[in-house]
């Protein structure tokens, strides 16, 4: 079979589960109600102007943050990679912010900015920013050091060094970067909005989980994951176009 259909199989059996585990009694329908309940809520969902509204809102904050750390990520990680004392005197200061959880920061969003978007925005650009530019200075320091020399003896200014030599290395990374930035904007998007009360789908999520409907609860959490696949299937075609001059996106078409 292939793969595609695999997939759709181990779906399916996903769906059987979760629709018969409840009815046969093995889970509190409470806790878990069938599979048709939470089509049933999500259809229901989906004719109200909430609903909508709240889904442009997570995908407004979600696509404002990863623009904001996809420019601050890979105009940093340029600089700062093509500059060694730069790059010495900036890679303590990384390794000490990098692994702060963005979540940590949520005391001080809210302090800044209450129930705003820029409160959920602030976490998305934080956690985001780090995928990007630690994947851009990869991609700097993998910079062919004769291709670097061989520019330089050719009087090739900054600016043509980054386009010429720089960016050409650097892009592979920076797409990887934008993958992975991609997904954990996503993923801090929707938990500021459960946790802070930020206008999106966590927030819904939390409404319908504390007012007790725990099929529309299901029904946006599907949604959510239907945006992630989503996400992880454009960046990943985005890749795919972008890099298809690059041998392993070559390799991967002749596969």
């Amino acid at each position: 079979m292939p793969g595609w259909a695999l997939g759709l199989t181990g779906l399916a059996a996903l769906m059987a589960v979760v629709e018969l585990a409840p009815r046969a009694g093995l889970v509190q329908e409470r806790f878990l109600p069938p599979f048709s309940r939470m089509l049933s809520a999500l259809a229901d969902q989906a004719g109200t102007p909430e609903f909508w509204r709240a889904l442009l809102e997570t995908l407004r904050g979600w696509a404002l943050g990863l623009a904001i750390a996809m420019a601050a990520g890979v105009l940093l990680g340029i600089v700062i990679g093509a500059v060694p004392p730069l790059r010495a005197v900036t890679t303590s200061t990384i390794e000490f912010l990098r692994p702060i959880p963005s979540v940590a920061l949520i005391p001080l969003a809210v302090l800044l900015y209450g129930t705003q978007l820029r409160a959920t925005l602030l976490l998305v650009v934080y956690a985001s920013f780090w995928q990007v530019l630690v994947q851009v200075l990869y991609g700097v320091r993998d910079v062919d050091p004769v291709a670097r020399e061989t520019a330089r003896s050719y009087r090739f200014g900054p600016l043509a060094q980054v386009r010429t030599v720089v960016w050409p290395t650097a892009l592979p990374y920076v797409m990887t970067g934008f993958r992975l930035g991609a997904s954990v904007a996503l993923i801090l998007e929707i938990t500021g909005e459960l946790v802070i009360g930020s206008p999106g789908l966590g927030r819904q999520i939390a409404v319908a989980q504390t007012s007790g409907a725990v099929a529309a609860m299901y029904a946006l959490v599907i949604v959510v994951g239907l945006i992630g696949v989503t996400v992880n299937v454009i960046a990943r075609a985005t890749e795919r176009r972008v890099l298809r001059w690059h041998p392993s996106i070559r390799g991967e078409a002749i596969a």
